[in-house]
């Protein structure tokens, strides 16, 4: 699948809302447009790919409980294939829903009932770290970063930041979500110091801490496996009991 063409700059971030509910669907357009954003609606997956291949999409907002593939299918769906932002919408008392939907690589969460404005901020947050976005995986770029520090050694593997991903010594990529990618930075360019979860919380999703929320653990965990040689036995992002985590695995 190739990246939509943009014939010229773009002035307005396009999201997409996937929901089978019209009235969560019309409230959202309604805000949303409101807000200054290009708007298109789905109800199901069908129609969410009807809407991919026609647009530019730079965040998707994906209500979890779908008809046919759920939302956590759909989320792996766009993971797979698309750099940009996923926020999900889940039950307020569902934790199991949170947890999952970020394992399979939703940025963020909201739950339902949900004040508009925390939703707002919330994509504003994930649209800051994910960029300029709408192409499939492999074209994704990075305009924040240097290019003088794509050669940064991880392990075994090489940082390049111009495509958000990672390169074995025999040329294999590792592609990562926006999540792990930003969290990646965020211990590459802090080596040695040991990070707090509030430390990384405001770097990953800018938002206030909660000491049951173990969504930075869990990215944690995504990233060790897609960068360690025996995730079980970790040596480049150790745990610090107590504390929160250091990063000793990065070389020039």
């Amino acid at each position: 699948m190739s990246a939509q063409p943009i014939s010229s700059p773009r002035t307005r971030r396009h999201i997409l809302v996937i929901d089978d509910d019209p009235d969560m669907r019309a409230f959202l357009e309604t805000f949303l447009l409101g807000e200054g954003f290009e708007v298109s609606l789905a109800e199901h997956g069908t129609a969410m790919r009807e809407v991919l291949a026609a647009a530019v999409i730079d965040m998707v907002i994906v209500d979890l409980m779908l008809p046919g593939e759920d939302g956590f299918a759909l989320v792996r769906y766009l993971r797979d294939r698309y750099q940009l932002g996923i926020i999900m919408l889940t039950a307020r008392d569902n934790s199991i829903d949170r947890i999952v939907g970020l394992e399979v690589g939703a940025d963020d969460y909201v739950t339902k009932p949900f004040e508009a404005r925390e939703l707002l901020a919330r994509i504003r947050s994930v649209l800051r770290r994910v960029g300029q976005t709408g192409d499939v995986v492999s074209a994704a770029t990075d305009l924040t970063k240097p290019s003088d520090e794509e050669g940064l050694r991880i392990g075994t593997w090489q940082l390049d930041r111009n495509a958000r991903g990672l390169v074995g010594a025999s040329g294999e990529t590792v592609e990562l979500t926006t999540g792990e990618y930003t969290l990646l930075c965020e211990f590459v360019d802090n080596p040695g110091r040991i990070l707090s979860r509030e430390v990384l919380l405001a770097a990953v999703r800018n938002r206030d801490w909660d000491y049951f929320d173990r969504s930075i653990d869990i990215l944690v965990n995504r990233l060790r496996r897609k960068i360690e040689a025996d995730p079980s036995h970790p040596t480049l992002i150790k745990t610090v009991r107590g504390a929160g985590y250091l990063f000793a695995g990065a070389s020039s």
